[in-house]
């Protein structure tokens, strides 16, 4: 039988060591796209068994070139750059690794809000150029009391909520397919998303992207929220219309946001730059060196289990399960 091959679309991994010792379970070689373009994604997974992916868009027509890929496992949460349907239609299961970095972007999403708020990067740059005084700063309110609307509640939200609440504020969050059960076990109150608007004076954004999020926050929600909220995001970019953000905090509707997401990543001229009340960071929160780690295991762990005849842990289209390529 001739040696099966995973295919790697593109990598944010120093190395990818552990994902080629997972593979090699199943007597698999890993081969890595020259560049991450379609191309040369096609040139390595036209006759790969797995492919693996990060952020390089998997559209239909490079799905058509995989003769013999039976998996798609996605390095990551979301599975925005796959088209699962096409993925589907050729009876390739998608996969993803929804539970490797829930302590470090709930960890994150907390630290952007608690440094927006206390107003530290801003502090910090005018302490660094000499200016050693705190009118400039003020004024600064107190978290306890306030309320954290949390817009989905899923894995990671579920870490926020209780580091949230060690700082006495009063969590909400509207998700309207989590079960009652589980926003009863965290003491958390459910609410339609207007009202979430309108009674949160800090919000922190967990959503997926899909058509029904894309510009979810735009100019009509940053106007129903309360006069001088803030806005985290860690989810995804279009999530948020970023002009018309930049118009809410230009109008003082809103008092700041704090941002790991952009809608075009790497930005190119954001109307978000170079203002002290907007904190961004380089989409960094899913990283520590352990989530990549686990990350890379995981992804190449699901890769193995359909090779095997195995189900997967995590897909997304379980539906193509029942008419996965086999050899």
């Amino acid at each position: 039988m001739a040696k099966r091959l995973v295919a790697v679309s593109d990598s944010v991994f120093p190395n990818l060591d552990l994902a080629a010792g997972v593979v090699s379970r199943v007597g698999a070689e890993l081969r890595l796209a020259a560049h991450p373009t379609p191309s040369e994604i096609v040139a390595v997974a036209r006759e790969a068994d797995g492919l693996l992916v990060t952020y390089a868009k998997i559209t239909a027509e490079m799905i058509r070139e995989m003769k013999r890929c039976r998996i798609i496992s996605r390095f990551g949460i979301g599975v925005d750059n796959v088209d699962i349907a096409a993925a589907t239609a050729a009876g390739i299961v998608v996969t993803k690794v929804p539970d490797y970095c829930i302590e470090e972007v709930s960890d994150h999403a907390m630290a952007l809000l608690l440094s927006l708020v206390r107003k530290i990067p801003f502090s910090s740059a005018r302490a660094h150029a000499g200016h050693w005084e705190m009118p400039a700063v003020v004024p600064i309110h107190r978290l306890r009391g306030t309320v954290l609307g949390l817009v989905g509640f899923g894995r990671i939200p579920q870490t926020v909520a209780p580091k949230a609440k060690a700082f006495g504020l009063r969590v909400v969050t509207y998700d309207p397919y989590v079960p009652q059960t589980v926003l009863d076990h965290a003491g958390v109150e459910r609410v339609e998303f207007t009202d979430l608007l309108k009674m949160s004076d800090y919000i922190s954004i967990h959503t997926p992207l899909l058509p029904e999020t894309h510009h979810l926050f735009n100019a009509e929600a940053f106007r129903q929220m309360k006069p001088g909220a803030v806005v985290v995001n860690t989810s995804r970019g279009p999530v948020i219309d970023e002009v018309a953000l930049a118009a809410a905090l230009d109008a003082g509707q809103l008092a700041g946001a704090a941002l790991d997401v952009l809608e075009q990543e790497p930005p190119t001229n954001s109307p978000l730059f170079g203002r002290n009340n907007v904190i961004l960071t380089p989409h960094t929160s899913f990283y520590s060196v352990e989530a990549l780690e686990e990350l890379q295991t995981k992804a190449a762990e699901e890769v193995v289990r359909v090779l095997s005849g195995e189900p997967p842990r995590n897909p997304v289209n379980p539906e193509a399960l029942a008419s996965t390529r086999t050899r």
